[in-house]
């Protein structure tokens, strides 16, 4: 028995919302479709703030290793040297507000987001289970252990859980390749996955298949290594393909395994009465249908675009993800997110304690400048902008401070750092908080990753106060401490 659970507050019709959210059976199998919608419209009793259930779908834009505030949301021209740096802040859409000057494409669409400069916590890890799931704390161990069980279920593996409406393309989605998979050495980072809600949870991992067009020289301690880096560029033929759940077996592989594993099946039919054997059915179910799809297919062929929509994205490996990302919620999916992770060496993508201004100018801040700048624009010329909420978070900010590493560095930073949001929902034109002369500290809204998974959530048309029962059976709150920013709110 599975109970979702939310907090006692009083609805319209006299039911707490916590009563009308105790469901039986795992993974709401005792919850018709109907019934799961009636709860949603309920749960957006005038209690709640506004917006709630603004946004049909989600964009996630997760840039792992960190982005330094300064050189992108937060730029302090009048600080001294040795934090302002070597690179300087333009003028954007919004008045008086400026952005690093690598960012001279998102600096013309500010007037449609909100940013958010005041965020804060005490983790400056590489801890984006702690950015992008409920767990009140994250630890090393924790970062580097993906089936840690202290770990809660990421937010798009909720997202999915709850979300039981037959779309043509699966709820959570993500690109280019599943997370922590490039990098050297065999431990994976821990992030997007379902922890206690099982394996059939997890995101549906897209695989790259391409040549980059640029060579990036990495650094990690006393490591120099020169890599193929297809953030910098990619060819018009390269490709993203789907995987199954586990990352282990491509699907265009797995119709030829399907009578062995029904063969299996025969032989251990007691599995399917089991948690489980239900989670082993969904997956298995999901990976052949998602083989299957038109819409999949067609959602993935890039070649359909013209190619100056593709180079207004950017021809890079982040640009063509988020091309990709809108085309899924185009064709249906609810929830669909885009890594900048690190390729080739660990300790790259945002991760610049080596050679900041040189990653900054050639491999980084260009590729995101494009990539989120033609999203936003391709969003809001297709009517989708209204609809879609696009969230760019990392895991924490960098070093106000510049280290005397070679070409320069800013090291982990969680005091003060930046993120942005758009659409579904989302006030147009609007800063949020505020940090000293050094963007060191935070002087005026202290803001939590919390609060914008608690936003994320709201503005789906989820509480995020409600419980779901952990694998030891205690409740867990979908985000404990979050709370929504109702100054983003539009």
């Amino acid at each position: 028995m599975l109970r979702i659970l939310s907090t006692p507050k009083r609805l319209c019709d006299g039911l707490t919302r916590r009563e009308a959210l105790r469901v039986g059976g795992l993974g709401f199998a005792g919850l018709s479709l109907a019934d799961f919608f009636r709860l949603r419209e309920m749960q957006a009793a005038p209690a709640l703030p506004r917006c709630f259930g603004r946004a049909k779908a989600c964009i996630l834009l997760y840039l792992y290793g960190s982005p330094s505030q300064l050189e992108t949301f937060d730029p302090k021209p009048d600080a001294p040297a040795e934090v302002r740096g070597m690179l300087g802040a333009i003028r954007s859409r919004l008045p008086g507000y400026l952005v690093g000057e690598l960012l001279p494409h998102t600096a013309q669409v500010l007037d449609r987001l909100t940013v958010l400069r005041s965020l804060t916590h005490a983790y400056p890890i590489h801890g984006a289970a702690y950015a992008l799931t409920g767990t009140p704390a994250i630890d090393v161990p924790m970062e580097l252990n993906p089936r840690d069980p202290r770990h809660h279920p990421f937010i798009g593996s909720v997202v999915a859980f709850l979300d039981r409406a037959n779309r043509p393309v699966p709820t959570n989605l993500a690109l280019p390749f599943p997370f922590s998979t490039q990098r050297t050495g065999e431990v994976h980072r821990a992030g997007p996955y379902a922890a206690f809600l099982g394996a059939a949870y997890n995101p549906i991992w897209t695989t790259f298949r391409g040549t980059a067009t640029g060579k990036m020289t990495k650094t990690l301690n006393d490591t120099t290594l020169e890599v193929d880096e297809p953030y910098i560029g990619i060819t018009p033929e390269s490709r993203f393909e789907l995987q199954d759940q586990s990352g282990e077996i491509r699907l265009d592989r797995l119709e030829r395994r399907r009578s062995l594993l029904q063969q299996f099946e025969d032989r251990r039919r007691d599995l399917d009465r089991t948690e489980a054997g239900l989670s082993l059915d969904r997956h298995r179910a999901m990976a052949v249908e998602l083989m299957r799809s038109t819409k999949i297919r067609e959602a993935l062929n890039l070649s359909q675009e013209s190619r100056s929509l593709r180079e207004s994205y950017g021809m890079s490996l982040f640009g063509q993800g988020c091309l990709a990302a809108r085309r899924f919620v185009e064709a249906g999916s609810r929830f669909v997110s885009v890594f900048w992770d690190e390729y080739g060496l660990a300790g790259s993508a945002w991760d610049t304690h080596w050679d900041h201004y040189n990653r900054m100018s050639k491999e980084l801040c260009p590729g995101f400048d494009r990539a989120f700048s033609g999203l936003i624009r391709d969003l809001e010329a297709r009517g989708l902008l209204d609809e879609t909420l696009v969230v760019c978070v990392s895991e924490h900010g960098r070093t106000p401070k510049l280290n005397k590493a070679k070409g320069a560095g800013r090291d982990h930073w969680s005091q003060a750092y930046s993120a942005v949001l758009a659409g579904g929902g989302i006030a147009a034109g609007r800063v949020i908080g505020k940090t000293d002369a050094i963007a060191g500290s935070v002087t005026e809204r202290p803001l939590s990753p919390k609060d914008i998974l608690a936003t994320m959530y709201h503005l789906l048309g989820i509480d995020p106060h409600t419980l779901i029962e952990d694998r030891t059976g205690r409740p867990s709150e979908l985000v404990p401490g979050g709370q929504v920013i109702t100054e983003a709110l539009a």
